[in-house]
């Protein structure tokens, strides 16, 4: 046994998550490693059981009762206080509903009327440059939407680029390619200090480490729950309204859902109190009751405790890649510091495509970028430290071995 095998035994005997890995469904006949929970979270084992319940039960034979019943009504509510709980907010500001591309374009609209509220004269909005491309889109339409003038701008120079004109912004919490953690505390203090409105994507954050909504003073978030949060694919997303906002928040999608009196079919829309004010139309009970079920597997959990072993998982992992990969082969695009460090390792390699191709033939699965990076997403309830020293030493022999 090598050396760095034998410290991942040591290190997952001593993994105080090791029990979670239980609750998930993770019976690959190959015994594959699963390294691309950043894109796509396993099953959790309860899921199914619940989704049948939902679906022979609730649907089928209490069929219209279920709204009340089987409190499918409050359902967006409910499970948006659980995620607000690993986002680090007080219970009443999330609801959970849509996708994320369109709670990207209510918090952004609503953030630019919010500003406009006090000076009309806001007409910027700045956009992290580096994003996910769908929110470029969405930043774009939302631009146009409201006259103002888009702003692309990297992170590491947002704070030169606001000034009186700035009515919004829009951020990434971690960048997806590379796995980079932005300091959302100092971005959200700059941006304030503008007098503009800041909206945070924690896509690739949430359920992965601390985010501190409350504590920062963060504005508004969106953010997906299939990654980390392991709600299943399509999962619906989650819209945060900071609770003092919420009276002024003005979305640009006003639904019977979130009405005052959602039942009295009145021609003038009047919107509801709270996080509720974010809804839209009637919501996606089968993804939201699986979502929920999902998510009972951070019962007992501590977000702290899950950053703590990513950063040793990652850590971990780029020590073997030092260890076993031929030098010069890979470069990490990935911070080594912790305070810049999401849950994922991103690694730039020519031949990426090919690479990640080879890898997922010998078990080990992580994802590829276009051109030449590839991801590998640590989740910290169902990843040990043994699977992080087997994806090393097989992408070590992918690389030794070109073209086989």
């Amino acid at each position: 046994m090598s050396e760095q095998a034998a410290k991942a035994q040591k290190l997952d005997r001593d993994d105080e998550l090791a029990a979670k890995r239980a609750e998930f469904v993770l019976d690959d006949p190959d015994g594959a490693v699963y390294l691309d929970g950043n894109s796509l979270g396993a099953l959790p084992a309860a899921v199914p059981g619940r989704v049948e319940d939902v679906v022979r039960r609730q649907w089928g034979e209490l069929r219209i009762r279920s709204w009340t019943e089987g409190g499918w009504w409050t359902a967006p509510e409910r499970i948006g206080d659980r995620i607000a709980r690993l986002a680090g907010a007080a219970a009443g500001q999330v609801v959970v509903g849509d996708s994320t591309s369109v709670n990207v374009f209510k918090a952004l609209v609503g953030a630019v009327r919010l500003a406009r509220l006090t000076d009309s004269g806001r007409d910027e909005i700045v956009v992290d440059a580096t994003t996910f491309p769908t929110d470029g889109y969405i930043a774009a339409s939302a631009a146009r939407m409201t006259g103002c003038t888009l702003r692309p701008v990297p992170p590491s120079e947002v704070t030169g680029a606001l000034g009186d004109r700035t009515a919004a912004v829009l951020l990434n919490h971690v960048d997806y390619r590379t796995g980079r953690l932005h300091d959302l505390p100092s971005l959200t203090a700059a941006v304030h200090a503008a007098g503009a409105y800041v909206v945070w994507d924690l896509c690739h954050s949430v359920g992965a480490l601390p985010v501190g909504l409350d504590a920062h003073g963060v504005d508004l978030a969106v953010g997906c729950t299939y990654k980390y949060l392991n709600g299943g694919p399509g999962s619906p997303a989650f819209l945060y309204v900071r609770a003092d906002l919420q009276g002024r928040f003005d979305s640009p999608l006003p639904g019977w859902n979130s009405h005052v009196e959602p039942f009295g079919m009145r021609p003038d829309y009047e919107p509801a109190a709270g996080a509720v004010r974010g809804r839209v139309g009637t919501p996606d009970i089968l993804s939201m009751l699986a979502l929920e079920a999902a998510l009972e597997v951070w019962d007992g959990v501590t977000i702290d405790a899950v950053r703590s072993k990513s950063l040793a998982l990652t850590d971990f992992f780029l020590e073997c890649v030092e260890e076993y990969v031929p030098e010069g082969r890979v470069e990490c695009l990935t911070p080594r510091a912790h305070a810049e460090r999401g849950s994922q390792v991103a690694l730039r390699c020519p031949d990426a495509g090919d690479v990640m191709g080879r890898l997922i033939e010998r078990g080990v699965v992580g994802d590829f970028r276009h051109p030449d990076v590839l991801r590998f997403g640590f989740t910290p309830l169902y990843v040990g430290f043994a699977d992080v020293e087997r994806a090393a030493r097989v992408l070590a022999e992918v690389l030794a071995r070109p073209g086989d």
